[in-house]
């Protein structure tokens, strides 16, 4: 599995495996552990949660499966996120859906998560979204005490646009190592606004959620859906691959950003087509013919 480097001392797998749906998924800890042992045994090390995943469960059901076998925390990556607040029966204290990037807040959603997922640091965490009330002194603060006390090693951002993330980035003096951005081939909002040139400029190795677009493209009957399908299908015959999937991983990979797309499939299947999508390598005419579809038109 290719590797990408985010620091000197912390480097992810190319594909990501993400938990959002694990609770949706109802696996017992055993079959839990099993899919965990599934990803590293095809190289993906690097596991995506949030503190808010499964309506705050999904860390806990991933720490209970890790401590069937606690020896593989020392062959992964585990990212987590905060800073969103939600309305839950399991936060019954919590009143209304907005975000809180406070000092408190992200200090004690850190101190949850590293009990959840039973370990004694997170390899990197990040804010969830940008806060319109974010003071960054207090993030800046949060995120250095974490790092002194060890409970966390490196941070980074999610959906941040470029002047978010470098705000955030001059109250610290150490660097952000990664934005988790939306990015598929439906989805080109991070292209076009120049976000993803914001990354190659700083050299942030980016994470793409939702590379799939939530699966839209295979059963959205919207034009743009119906364009892309028809011209993955014929490059999927052109490149040999099984499945639609692995030309949209393809296409991601592509990109000079080094994109890491999170793959947040409980299936095996799927995510060994992310894991093939590695070996296709797209011709510049195939990557552009899948864009013109997406877009409608061609480029200028």
């Amino acid at each position: 599995m290719e590797r990408v480097q985010l620091a000197e001392d912390l480097s992810f797998s190319r594909i990501i495996h993400g938990l959002w749906r694990l609770a949706e998924w109802e696996y017992s800890n055993e079959e839990t552990l099993s899919l965990i042992e599934h990803c590293l045994e095809q190289g993906i090390t690097t596991f995506d949660h949030a503190d808010i995943y499964g309506s705050y469960t999904c860390e806990e059901l991933f720490g209970k499966a890790m401590a069937l076998k606690p020896e593989l925390r020392e062959n992964m990556e585990i990212v987590t996120k905060c800073g969103i607040v939600l309305e839950s029966p399991n936060r019954p204290e919590h009143r209304s859906h907005h975000y809180n990037t406070s000092k408190e807040h992200i200090i004690k959603s850190a101190e949850q998560s590293l009990k959840n997922l039973r370990t004694d640091y997170i390899d990197v965490l990040l804010i969830h979204r940008p806060d319109p009330l974010m003071n960054p002194e207090e993030v800046a603060e949060a995120f250095m005490k974490l790092k002194k006390e060890g409970k966390v090693r490196y941070f980074g951002v999610s959906n941040f646009k470029d002047h978010q993330f470098n705000m955030l980035q001059s109250y610290l003096d150490f660097d952000l190592v990664t934005n988790q951005i939306e990015v598929s081939a439906y989805h080109l909002e991070n292209f076009d606004d120049g976000t993803l040139h914001f990354c190659l400029e700083k050299r942030i190795k980016p994470m793409a959620w939702s590379p799939l677009a939530g699966g839209k493209i295979f059963s959205s009957n919207d034009e743009k859906a119906v364009r892309l399908r028809s011209t993955l299908e014929k490059i999927a015959g052109e490149i040999g691959a099984e499945d639609l999937d692995e030309v949209l991983y393809a296409w991601i990979l592509k990109h000079p950003a080094k994109i890491m797309p999170i793959v947040g499939s409980g299936k095996t299947k799927r995510i060994d087509s992310a894991v093939k999508s590695l070996d296709h390598k797209l011709t510049l005419d195939q990557w552009f013919e899948i864009l013109h579809s997406s877009m409608g038109h061609e480029v200028p």
